[in-house]
């Protein structure tokens, strides 16, 4: 059941927070064929990933 056009999947989902889960997985649903509508309180998605400076292991900076 991979090939979702062959199934006839349509619908909608709603992901609640813009954060790096809720992006990943909005991502994730509409490549498999849902309208995906993302809700996020904030002005700006990102979550808490949004005000760290820099990020591990690497301590690349996450701007």
């Amino acid at each position: 059941m991979s090939d979702n056009q062959s199934v006839g999947l349509s619908g909608s989902v709603m992901v609640i927070g813009g954060g790096i889960a809720g992006m990943q997985s909005a991502l994730d649903l509409a490549e498999s064929g849902y309208y995906v509508y993302l809700l996020e309180k904030s002005s700006a998605i990102g979550g808490l990933m949004s005000q760290l400076d820099k990020t591990f292991p690497t301590n690349d900076c996450a701007m």
